[in-house]
């Protein structure tokens, strides 16, 4: 590893900023449903060939027009160990999410992944020691209520240790990489992330029946894979290393309340009574977190105080 890890010390406009490219990750993630429901390729390795293909050709382009071709190099070499690590998390998450759903229901792995701030906060502060607010805690509690009401009426009873087991990994990679961008926050993940779906990629060359797909899906699957999962990866990744990775993750749950607004508007799937209902309350949690944290950094500090910003 070139550098020793450091922890960043972000300003207010940072944290801000920060703030704004993770809601913006949400955002972009949240559409990956009502995409997918555009796709008509039989085999889900397929999709998932394509969507990291294309992912991977958007970071890479972003990266060349950002920084350069050289400039573009020299981010996959001085990423290090962290950045390495990074990728393989987004990598393992990716795959594990197509897999487990071979094996347990899409409630189980959804319920599973509203546990990624609570894993986020544990993991930061029992190995960083970045401490988290009693507001940020019952924040995290009010995202697993929810998302445990919108997928309720969705359990089966079945219980496959296989999917579970896969659906808990998903949570603990996301966590973990979400942990590793703000801990190396002097590292640059973006070509992290590229890394991941170049292995995602690999990974699901090795698993497809085949690669061909008509003109309107490889669109799709080009819609899917650069604008949902590429540009969400590279704003996910430069805003996590701004803020404390509880509450990126925390902000990161929006995926879970706009994915099926956006089907509901565009495929006219109407949300069930508990969709609903498990969603406003998310919503609700995170809009009174988000407005506790900007009237926290409106507040001017005190005299003497720099560096980190004010523990949550």
């Amino acid at each position: 590893m070139a550098e020793t890890a450091v922890q960043a010390s972000p300003t207010r406009g940072d944290e801000r900023l920060g703030f704004i490219l993770v809601t913006l990750s949400a955002l972009f993630w949240s559409f990956g449903g009502a995409i997918a429901r555009f796709v008509e390729a039989g085999d889900s390795w397929t999709v998932v060939f394509w969507r990291s293909v294309w992912a991977a050709a958007f970071l890479i382009g972003f990266m060349v027009w950002r920084d350069g071709v050289r400039g573009t190099l020299a981010l996959f070499r001085d990423m290090g160990l962290p950045g390495v690590a990074v990728g393989v998390c987004f990598a393992i998450a990716s795959t594990s999410f197509v897999v487990a759903l071979a094996y347990t229901t899409v409630a189980n792995v959804v319920l599973m992944q509203a546990g990624v701030p609570l894993l986020a906060a544990l993991m930061g502060w029992i190995i960083f020691r970045e401490r988290v607010s009693l507001p940020t805690w019952f924040a995290i509690a009010a995202v697993i209520a929810g998302v445990a009401i919108m997928v309720s009426e969705s359990f089966t009873g079945d219980v496959s240790p296989i999917g579970d087991g896969l659906a808990l990994l998903i949570a603990v990679a996301f966590s973990s990489a979400t942990v590793m961008t703000r801990r190396f926050a002097h590292v640059r993940m973006t070509p992290a992330t590229c890394l991941g779906t170049l292995i995602a990629a690999v990974f699901a060359a090795t698993q497809v029946s085949t690669v061909l797909v008509s003109g309107i899906d490889m669109a799709w699957l080009f819609a899917f894979g650069a604008l949902n999962l590429g540009l969400g990866l590279a704003l996910f990744a430069t805003g996590a290393r701004l803020i404390p990775a509880a509450f990126a993750a925390l902000l990161g749950t929006l995926e879970t309340v706009l994915g099926p607004v956006w089907v509901w508007l565009i495929h006219g799937e109407t949300p069930s009574a508990r969709t609903v209902l498990g969603g406003t309350v998310i919503f609700a949690a995170l809009l009174v977190h988000i407005a506790l944290e900007f009237r926290r950094q409106a507040q001017p500090r005190k005299p003497g105080v720099t560096g980190m910003p004010a523990p949550r």
